[in-house]
């Protein structure tokens, strides 16, 4: 549908006009702080800029249909749409240009992202969820292009959940299924997997999504004949129109400077998502980047002057001030009468906020040079302390990082020293150290009551002489158990739904409890996650499968830069319990038997990253997470649903604890640490060594993101003094980090009689077939060899050479 702007003559003029001036002042303010931002970045007060001009109009439109309840997914553009919502005022914008650490005045992150990113809070202090029916919502933005789309995918998604379940409870979360999610993305980003991906999964689910594109003709300094076929997506995507006889998307077209054909189009696309579930597209061209990219460069380096001189006449903004007065709104003195009010307000809120955000540096500074003083006339190194303090009141305008540098540089030049002033230095040192870090580094996870870590274990029950079954059949029926607690859990993924998983965990659960709670999808990891971060930021509870563990890579992108920085980058205001379900580690084939785990490790900091050996292990970390709420993946072993457990009587109740190992065998001559799949070829490993004399003690590490809080393990390497970590990843993968984490961390090297040492996979993807894995992953006749020439290495006489 091509919205032109013949359409404004079928809007009542009247309806508009007791808006539009207010609506100009809003445009007004948003681009004032764009130039102001610009400078500032330019003056060295801020490090990087990147700003919303050019894109104003939109995103006034956008915001007169947003309502209570909606979310928005989008990018760093959106400042003005913010605005409009009354969720970001100037100051506000300042402090994030700052970087201000006062979540009271940099409310959007607290200075952990640049300014343009943007968030609402869903939860209150104590980490429980808010009435989000009642406030306009915007999901927490990432820098990342495209990056938003697939959480899109499942903010609308819950809609369609809510609409559909019955015995659901969604008093904070939605009212009928009425909200739309609403995304805004570039031109140039449209050219991005995560975007299709999106918008074919979109197509596939129809479900209540607006996608606003703001197209100006170029992605950074690249115009659109190097980013998209024919140089216009909506033309491109013309293939997802609906029609009578098929669903799809509905596409409308619009010029981003025509204010009346916008307002229409918004309240069209509003309309049609929110009655009828239909994903829409708004596709909004004829916009400028008055600006450039950001402030890392001119937009004159790359535009000629043609295209220079049609953006000048074109600008939303300069179109909309010459419709106002064309239209005898108001005359060209009142609005420039106007802009000098709003250009006042603006530079006093910028004036304010640099002010706001040096106060508390500069009462810090004011207190350490006065320490400075009194260290420097008792030193000996008076002159080099004096330096120090004098360059520390040479800096006018000082960070954080200033104070923390001299005083931690004067601290170097009392070495030897007593006295109460370098105790006074010293303590002041550790205080500011101690209360600053926090600022930079909390809520990486949950700090709440009921965060994963603190769920007491439940052991596993067994009565009587207990049946062996398959271990899927313990997954399925826990999962079972699970699904009849929680209404609002639900799973998803490829072959998840019709036969229950590819490996029969989920068998015959989606004839059970529907195919909205047990659901299929298509073959696109990325927006399986982005469905389950959509879908747990709205209060539910989902499951996403990725079908294996190699796969996850389609989706790392993903899972690194939205969900595991969720909580952290928005200071702990949002969160998505997001339960990551897959398989891995042994059985055949470069891409069916990934044991990637040193990379996810890394990647996937503020996830818990869980590796059971078994699937009562697997069951057990189900019911924990889903008693807390926080995000985490899950690796089951790919060889371990056929191999018979123990099943358990209390199905749905048992917990593994999080963050706590195992020891599995008793031992007294070497510590053998491992996980997963692999754990059991260690186990086969240790009987094996007792027939000459080697009596090994086994740990399962289970959890590896956190590994071991309790500091387990070094008490039993300080029994064994030996250590040797087993594990399938690659050399210097999991191992070398598990390695890490007991010898350093945790001290092990205190108690080592012997190099503590590892045992991993080939550095190659392991090869096809039971010879491939043999000669590719750690194998028992390695374990052994290993452990054996340990031994060997200080009882020479006992153990003589093997081989």
């Amino acid at each position: 549908m091509d919205v032109s702007s013949k359409t404004s003559n079928d809007i009542s003029f009247e309806d508009f006009k007791t808006q539009i001036i207010s609506d100009y002042k809003i445009a007004f303010q948003s681009r004032t702080c764009s130039l102001l931002g610009r400078k500032e970045v330019l003056t060295g007060k801020a490090k990087f800029g990147i700003f919303g001009d050019g894109k104003e109009l939109p995103q006034l439109a956008m915001a007169k249909s947003f309502k209570n309840g909606d979310f928005r997914s989008g990018y760093y553009r959106d400042q003005t749409f913010m605005m409009a919502l009354g969720l970001l005022g100037p100051k506000d914008f300042f402090h994030g240009l700052y970087a201000t650490t006062n979540i009271e005045k940099e409310p959007m992150s607290a200075g952990r992202q640049m300014g343009g990113h943007f968030v609402t809070y869903s939860l209150n202090p104590d980490g429980t969820w808010k009435d989000l029916t009642k406030q306009k919502n915007s999901s927490s933005d990432i820098s990342c292009t495209a990056g938003q789309m697939p959480r899109l995918l499942g903010l609308a998604q819950a809609s369609k959940i809510y609409r559909n379940l019955e015995n659901l409870d969604s008093s904070k979360f939605s009212v009928d299924g009425n909200e739309v999610a609403w995304g805004t993305i570039g031109n140039a980003s449209t050219s991005e997997g995560m975007f299709w991906e999106t918008i074919n999964a979109a197509g596939v689910l129809q479900v209540p999504m607006v996608i606003s594109i703001w197209d100006d003709e170029y992605g950074i300094s690249v115009p659109a004949k190097y980013h998209t076929t024919k140089e216009d997506i909506s033309k491109i995507l013309s293939g997802f129109q609906r029609n009578d006889k098929e669903k799809g998307f509905e596409i409308l077209k619009v010029k981003g400077w025509d204010y009346t054909a916008l307002m229409h189009a918004y309240e069209n696309a509003s309309d049609m998502a929110r009655q009828d579930h239909v994903p829409v597209l708004i596709h909004v061209i004829e916009l400028t980047q008055p600006q450039g990219h950001s402030t890392s460069g001119s937009h004159e380096r790359y535009k000629n002057d043609e295209r220079l001189a049609w953006e000048r006449d074109n600008d939303c903004n300069k179109r909309f001030k010459e419709w106002i007065i064309a239209s005898g709104i108001a005359t060209n003195e009142e609005l420039d009468d106007l802009e000098k009010q709003i250009r006042r307000n603006v530079r006093e809120a910028k004036k304010e906020a640099w002010t706001e955000f040096l106060e508390e540096h500069l009462e810090t500074k004011k207190n350490l040079v006065g320490l400075l003083e009194n260290i420097a006339s008792k030193s000996p190194n008076k002159s080099f302390l004096t330096k120090i303090k004098n360059d520390l009141i040479a800096i006018d305008e000082p960070g954080k990082k200033d104070l923390a540098v001299a005083a931690r540089k004067s601290l170097r030049y009392t070495l030897g020293e007593s006295s109460p002033e370098k105790n006074a230095l010293a303590q002041w040192t550790n205080t500011f150290l101690s209360e600053t870090q926090p600022k930079f580094s909390s809520h990486l996870y949950s700090e709440q009551y009921n965060k994963a870590t603190q769920i007491d274990a439940v052991p596993p029950k067994y009565i009587g002489e207990t049946e062996k079954v398959d271990g899927r059949v313990i997954l399925r029926d826990n999962f079972d158990q699970l699904f009849d607690k929680y209404p609002n859990a639900l799973v998803f993924g490829e072959d998840t739904g019709t036969i229950g998983d590819v490996n029969q965990g989920l068998e015959g659960l989606q004839e059970k409890y529907g195919e909205l709670r047990v659901a299929d999808t298509g073959i696109r990891e990325t927006t399986i996650i982005g469905q389950g971060i959509g879908m747990a930021l709205r209060g539910l509870r989902p499951i996403a499968e990725i079908q294996y563990l190699d796969y996850i890579f389609y989706a790392i992108a993903t899972l690194t830069d939205d969900l595991a920085s969720l909580l952290y980058r928005t200071y702990g205001k949002q969160k998505a319990p997001l339960i990551v379900r897959t398989r891995g580690h042994r059985l055949e084939g470069i891409w069916h038997s990934g044991s990637e785990m040193g990379g996810l490790i890394h990647l996937l900091r503020g996830m818990y990253i869980l590796a059971p050996r078994n699937m009562t292990q697997a069951a057990g970390f189900y019911n924990t997470l889903m008693k807390s709420d926080e995000p985490a993946l899950v690796i089951e072993s790919l060889n371990g649903y056929r191999l018979k457990e123990p099943k358990p009587s209390n199905l749905g109740e048992f917990c593994t604890p999080i963050g706590v190992v195992e020891t599995v065998k008793e031992g007294s001559d070497i510590t053998l640490l491992s996980y997963g799949s692999t754990l059991r070829i260690v186990e086969q490993a240790a009987k094996e060594l007792l027939a000459v004399g080697i009596d090994a003690e086994v740990v399962d590490a289970q959890t590896l993101l956190p590994f071991d809080i309790n500091n387990d393990t070094v008490k039993s390497v300080q029994k064994t003094n030996r250590l040797l970590v087993i594990d399938e990843d690659v050399p210097g993968g999991c191992s070398a980090y598990l390695l890490n984490e007991v010898v350093e961390k945790q001290g092990a090297y205190k108690y080592l009689d012997s190099a503590p040492q590892t045992l991993s996979a080939k550095a190659h993807r392991p090869a096809y077939g039971t010879d491939g894995d043999y000669f590719s992953k750690p194998n028992a006749e390695d374990v052994f060899e290993k452990v054996y020439a340990i031994i060997h290495e200080s009882n020479p006489e006992d153990y003589p050479h093997l081989r």
